[in-house]
């Protein structure tokens, strides 16, 4: 029997008599920390020196930090506001003071990208490992306490239980550790009211669990993450994945601005068809070689299904603008038959001809059998094995499908009704925003029928069922972001030249694999042209990388906001052409040279006309006009700050950009210097800074710049 507490220092001593003073503790990835109880186990080993306390995890969470002074008067206002319920990981803290006790160790898979660039313990301690592989890493390691935020909800018999928005390891870990022969271990969940009781695999057995902690107390707010705004570029590159987009296919797309702005595309090609194909055709100046990839763009009639490692808010509104609706089913020859068109989800005499003809219905049904079929809902739920017999509606039948009479009844208990157990989505986690959480606890029935949060080694791989899940996967786009792609197509997205790790390879690399290995399917890796601005400005497409996360023989998609290049079985030759014609146009000329002189690209190749433009200005001047309007919005599902806020949060991040561009700051300066704008308007603007009353040269140039920016936003009135 599960043991319930509602004393979380009863988990902590519960486990240490269990397991001892040596506690490798592992926790899931993002939302699904138990905060307070991880920060009851550190808080033991920092009180006691005799435990030795090793924590295996990912992604922690961490409210962010202001940078300057003038943003933070900016930001932690609206920070107060999202995280101030929010509970903190006291082991973050002392990793970032360089104050972790000795008997004290983090490891990570993942981090927030760039969060832990100059944290020195952090970047020793991290392990790099496929996404797929963590839970075989961490049972390696000897984990012996694994925690996890769970959902609860009262049962007829018993409390159930969820893993809502973490099934990701968790299922996977809880196996390896029952298999592991006479070493104790202990599984403890921590309830959360706010965390949508999610349905599917998600949905486990309370007796998974040793212990519970039911506290209310514990229930603080949960870990939103707030919508990104998009910038145009992200929203170029988003307009040019989408048009790689199947119908009838397969997505998987990630977390921020640029997941956002695939999201929003797709959904302007479903709802606003002409509006969109102006806006990409606009932006297509650079075809690729070949345009037999870019699909025809029309609305999705038969929609997409979603395999995912994260299901991010994106997703959700991809479901509800009916974008999002293909469902697969968990049987081969169902599968197949609604591939090939043999069958429909429609459930009529066509349906029970195949079904017969391919053996899924076999002559004589069996209990095992017969749940299968009734959960496909080719049977119906009244259909009784009683003996020999089956029992349709009440009747008597042989058992035997080849009967007419019981065929006949079989059939008109189902005909006219539709399949049931069908999916539109699989994830492995999930995190967002407050209203994506509130929107996932609110689903009704049907809603959480479609939905099934699972394991990553089911999300990001096929090796647990290949001829399934390569029948599901149909015409695959699993759309991801790099930092850097080299001229012979390999990509770095995880870590810097010197080894310092950004992120994480998380399941990259499982989805570029899957889409070589998949019929149909393509890996769509979404790199910024560049980074920097001014004298810092970079190419993002260099010559060669010290370091690569996806090794140039897995090269397939790569999409910039100049456009798209198909990489697959290419030469080396023709790569580096593709590439350097969706490049900036600042770093066409020595990407060539460089090539050139290499001997990788011939002497006499030029560069096409319609590639030599390739700029912010242009970029600007096609998506200018309807870049923040509805069509292209700033915040395309919504943002949790004010429309003050999100005016003077741009205003200073275009001022800061100035700043890197001194002659640009010269002539904005003297435009700011020279315009009057309207003093009524400007001042609560300028109050929410504290710049009404400038107490220095340096605030009144930003307060001046600040109220040119705010009038060419629209938000001033010239007197």
């Amino acid at each position: 029997m599960t043991n319930q507490f509602s004393d979380i220092e009863s988990c902590v001593d519960m486990a240490i008599d269990r397991v001892g003073k040596r506690i490798v503790l592992g926790a899931p990835l993002g939302l699904g920390k138990p905060t307070q109880l991880m920060n009851a186990f550190y808080q033991r080993a920092v009180a006691d020196p005799e435990i030795e306390l090793h924590i295996y995890t990912a992604l922690s969470l961490e409210p962010p930090t202001p940078g300057s002074d003038l943003e933070a008067r900016l930001a932690q206002p609206i920070l107060d506001r999202l995280f101030g319920q929010v509970a903190e990981l006291d082991y973050m803290k002392a990793l970032r003071s360089n104050s972790l006790p000795e008997n004290i160790a983090v490891s990570e898979f993942y981090f927030k990208a760039g969060s832990m660039k100059s944290v020195g313990a952090a970047q020793r301690n991290y392990i790099s490992s496929n996404y797929t592989h963590i839970a075989r890493d961490i049972v390696a390691h000897g984990v012996n306490v694994l925690v996890q935020l769970i959902a609860i909800r009262d049962g007829d018999e018993e409390t159930e239980v969820s893993l809502s928005c973490n099934p990701d390891t968790a299922l996977e870990v809880a196996e390896l550790l029952r298999a592991r022969d006479g070493q104790p271990y202990v599984i403890l969940g921590q309830a959360n009211a706010e965390l949508p009781f999610m349905e599917g695999d998600a949905r486990v057995d309370s007796s998974m669990f040793d212990g519970l902690l039911l506290n209310p107390e514990c229930e603080t707010s949960l870990f939103a993450v707030p919508n990104a705004s998009v910038p145009v570029q992200d929203y170029a590159t988003a307009l040019h994945a989408s048009s790689l987009v199947a119908d009838n296919g397969t997505l998987q797309i990630g977390i921020g601005s640029l997941g956002d702005a695939v999201a929003h595309a797709l959904i302007l090609r479903q709802h606003k068809n002409i509006e969109y194909r102006n806006l990409l055709n606009s932006l297509t100046s650079v075809k690729p070689a070949d345009e037999s990839l870019i699909d025809e763009c029309r609305p999705f009639l038969k929609g997409l299904y979603v395999s995912t490692e994260m299901f991010v808010n994106g997703m959700m509104h991809l479901i509800d603008q009916g974008v999002v609706k293909r469902r697969v089913y968990d049987n081969l020859i169902l599968q197949l038959g609604l591939n090939s068109g043999a069958i429909s989800e429609q459930i009529d005499s066509e349906m029970f001809e195949y079904v017969t003809e391919t053996g899924l219905l076999p002559r004589h049904i069996t209990p095992s059998c017969l749940q299968e079929l009734q959960g496909f809902g080719l049977l119906s739920n009244d259909c009784q094995l009683t003996g020999e017999k089956l029992s349709i509606a009440g009747k008597q039948y042989d058992n035997d499908t080849q009967d007419h009479k019981t065929r006949d009844a079989m059939a008109a208990a189902t005909v006219g009704t539709t399949l049931k157990g069908g999916k539109i989505l699989h994830g492995g986690f999930f995190l967002g925003p407050r209203d994506f959480y509130q929107r996932l606890a609110g689903l009704d029935n049907a809603g959480q029928a479609n939905i099934c949060m699972t394991g990553v080694r089911r999300t990001n791989q096929l090796l647990m069922d290949p001829p399934l899940y390569s029948a599901q996967r149909l015409n695959a786009r699993f759309i991801n972001t790099g930092m850097i792609v080299t001229l012979t197509g390999a990509v770095a997205s995880d870590a810097l030249e010197d080894g310092t790790v950004i992120s994480g390879v998380g399941g990259q690399y499982n989805f570029v694999a899957m889409a070589h290995d998949l019929p149909g399917a393509r890996s769509v890796l979404c790199i910024r042209a560049t980074r920097g601005t001014g004298k810092t400005l970079k190419s993002n497409i260099v010559p060669s990388y010290g370091h690569i996360t996806i090794p140039k023989h897995l090269r397939d998609v790569i999409v910039t906001e100049y456009g798209v290049a198909d990489l697959r079985a290419q030469s080396d030759s023709e790569i580096i052409k593709r590439l350097i014609v969706i490049a900036d146009s600042r770093f066409q000329e020595d990407l060539m040279a460089t090539a050139k002189a290499s001997g990788k690209l011939e002497n006499n190749w030029q560069l096409p006309e319609s590639a030599k433009n390739n700029n912010p200005v242009q970029l600007h001047s096609v998506l200018g006009d309807v870049f923040g309007s509805p069509l292209l919005p700033l915040y395309p599902f919504g943002t949790d700050l004010t429309e003050q806020e999100v005016a003077l949060a741009n205003s200073l991040k275009r001022i800061k950009a100035l700043t890197e561009e001194p002659q640009d700051f010269a002539r904005s300066m003297l435009r700011a210097l020279l315009h009057k704008a309207d003093e009524h308007k400007a001042r609560p603007y300028l109050e929410r800074l504290g710049l009404e009353h400038p107490e220095s040269s340096k605030e009144f140039l930003v307060q001046q710049l600040l109220l040119l920016d705010l009038e060419d936003q629209g938000y001033l009135k010239v007197s």
